[in-house]
């Protein structure tokens, strides 16, 4: 059996350990990400920096453990600008394609403008109220 001069389970108190696993955690949540693209290489880093006093009798060691995870995938969508009665800039999310535009709400089917507002369908009503 080898002799190690240090155990990584237990230097620091366990702070490496603990740290390594607090960080490959949040690598395997990355890749279990659907947002995310899984063929990006992601990276855990292990850094112990060490520092001798003068007489080099006594090593200061720094843990530090980092991950580099692969960002979330860019999602696209477009803002209508106008401006309010009072010349004040606003917008909203356009979610029709095109400005003035109805469009069909996915979830119900229920025929709405571009302000989410139901739509009366006056050829299922048959010209009557």
């Amino acid at each position: 059996m080898t002799n190690y001069i240090v155990d990584l389970n237990t230097f620091a108190n366990g702070a490496l350990a603990e740290q390594f696993d607090y960080e490959l955690k949040k690598v395997l949540e990355n890749i279990g990400d659907p947002n995310t693209d899984p063929e990006k290489k992601r990276k855990l880093q292990v850094n112990l920096v060490l520092k001798a006093d003068e007489r080099r009798q006594l090593t200061d060691v720094v843990v530090e453990v980092k991950s580099t995870l692969t960002p979330r995938n860019a999602v696209l969508s477009s803002l209508i600008m106008d401006r309010d009665e009072n010349g004040v800039a606003t917008a909203a999310e356009l979610k029709s394609g095109l400005k003035d535009q109805t469009y069909f709400d996915s979830d119900t089917g229920e025929i709405k403008d571009d302000r989410g507002q139901n739509i009366v369908d006056l050829q299922k009503q048959g010209g009557k109220k």
